[in-house]
Order: structure tokens, then C-alpha cells, then sequence
């Protein structure tokens, strides 16, 4: 394996706009970018894809829809119109992916919260389907549960999709989230079967978490995470599609651009290829 399957998530190099995000993967040789929607809405959309394919790079994903956990009519219909806007998007980028972070507890109503994610799954997928956009539902660790993703484990964001036709619905496999699953290999082997893994996002999981858990992703290779294992575990599914690499880390996101790509390139070498 070589670079021709990495991508950078823009959350990576965060102070990067996304004109140096481009150039940079570039420069780099690295093929593939993962922008999310606040530095293409503040490039502009049409401009961006422009830029991006003049470049010669993939869009491997947009980051992000979902949040549709919301209870309250006129805020849910809110959510769903601004999903459908996530999804134009991504086609106008030529994104295969939306990734989907379902969203938090608007009340102490878990399962109620979990059974809104499949209703917005049944509105948003066949409208995903024609625009030829695959949606992506991300389980995000269970200390995130209350305020970001009621989608905790890799087995319920299966069970999410399983309904759906596999060209409009499928999950991320983020090492971050899920690196902890005491049946990872069983539900990364049955997505796999499936044809639903969407995507596959690396970062790794340090101790003790910086303060700040949201900005705590370590740099690959610094944590716990067998990310090269992981990395052959999904491969071994028939899934072939880029390794995207996302990580949120303040740290990081203080240092020159240049040099923190580089280091994820080296990083990227020498723990998951």
C-alpha cells in the first residue's frame, strides 16, 4: 500500500485554508482531501470544486451532515433541509461520501433520540441515491452520546443501514471510535459482507486524554490504537478505498502546516502501510 490511498480530512491542518489544504496534498504527492463544509462555503462552493479538480486531487468525503436528533417539528424539519444541502454539496464536489454524525440528547430520551436517526436515514437516502452521494453514518465513541452521536458502537451503525440499499447508506470505521469494541473484527467482517463500509478513518486514542476531549486525537502512532492492524482487518473485507486521515488535536493545529502534513505522511508510512 502505498500514498495513492491517503486523503487528508481538513480538520487535520485545520489552519490551513482550503487553497493551502489543496496545494499542500499536492506538493506532498498525497491524492485525496476530505474537506468539511465551512471552509468550502467560506471558499465557495463551485469555486472549490473547481479548484479541487484542476488539481488533480479526490474528494474522499465532506464532512459533515446529520445532527437530526432533534424532537422539536420545526427544528427537525430544519435539520433535514440543511442535510439535503450537505448532500448537493457533495455532489457538486464529487464527493462518494457524506459523512453522517447523528447528533446528541435534546432530553433524557435515548431511544427515542436512536429511533429519529432511522427515520431521518428513511428521508435522506433515496434523495442521497439520486445524486449519487452514499451517506455515511460515523459511531462516535460513548463519552460523545449525550452531545454529538447517539450512534456509539459499529454494530448499531449496521443495523442502521442494513434497511437501505448499500449504494445510498453505509458507516465509517474510525479507528478513534471504535478501536475499543470487544467485537470489532466480527462487525467490521460483517459490514465488509455487506458491501456497507463507506469509508475508513484513522487517528489514534492517547492517555491521559488532553483536556478537551473534542480536540484529543493523537497523531498516528502516538496512542494505543493498532492502526495497521485495523487498517488490514477492513482491507481483508474486499474494501480497498481510502484512508483518511482525521484528527483533531490542538497541538497540531498550532504548528506550520507543511511540517504536520509531512509528519502524517511519514506517520501514515510507517504505521499503516
Amino acid at each position: 500500500m502505498t500514498l495513492a490511498r491517503l486523503s487528508i480530512n481538513s480538520e487535520t491542518i485545520k489552519q490551513w485554508s482550503l487553497e493551502e489544504l489543496v496545494a499542500g496534498c499536492v506538493d506532498a504527492g498525497v491524492p485525496g482531501i476530505a474537506p468539511w463544509r465551512e471552509p468550502v462555503e467560506a471558499y465557495g462552493l463551485h469555486k472549490a470544486a473547481r479548484l479541487i479538480r484542476e488539481a488533480g486531487l479526490k474528494v474522499t468525503s465532506l464532512c459533515r451532515g446529520g445532527f437530526y436528533t432533534v424532537a422539536e417539528p420545526a427544528q427537525r424539519v430544519k435539520a433535514l433541509d440543511d442535510n439535503r444541502r450537505a448532500i448537493d454539496e457533495a455532489a457538486e464536489l464529487n464527493s462518494p461520501v457524506l459523512v453522517l454524525v447523528s447528533g446528541g440528547l435534546p432530553d433524557k430520551d435515548l431511544k427515542g433520540a436512536r429511533a429519529r436517526v432511522a427515520d431521518a436515514l428513511a428521508e435522506l437516502a433515496p434523495y442521497a441515491g439520486e445524486r449519487k452521494v452514499t451517506l455515511a453514518i460515523e459511531p462516535l465513541h460513548p463519552m460523545f452520546c449525550s452531545d454529538r452521536c447517539v450512534v456509539s458502537t459499529l454494530g448499531q451503525a449496521i443495523d442502521l443501514v442494513l434497511p437501505f440499499p448499500r449504494e445510498q447508506v453505509g458507516v465509517v470505521v474510525d479507528t478513534y471510535h471504535c478501536w475499543w469494541e470487544p467485537d470489532l473484527d466480527e462487525q467490521i467482517r460483517r459490514a465488509g459482507a455487506a458491501g456497507r463500509i463507506a469509508l475508513f478513518q484513522v487517528a489514534d486514542w492517547i492517555t491521559p486524554l488532553p483536556e478537551g476531549v473534542l480536540l484529543g486525537r493523537g497523531q498516528l502512532g502516538d496512542g494505543h490504537v493498532p492502526l495497521r492492524e485495523i487498517r488490514e482487518k477492513v482491507d481483508a473485507t474486499g474494501h480497498d478505498g481510502p484512508v483518511e486521515v482525521e484528527i483533531f488535536n490542538a497541538a497540531m493545529r498550532e504548528r506550520n502546516g507543511a511540517e504536520v502534513l509531512a509528519e502524517v505522511v511519514q506517520r501514515y508510512r510507517d504505521h499503516l502501510v
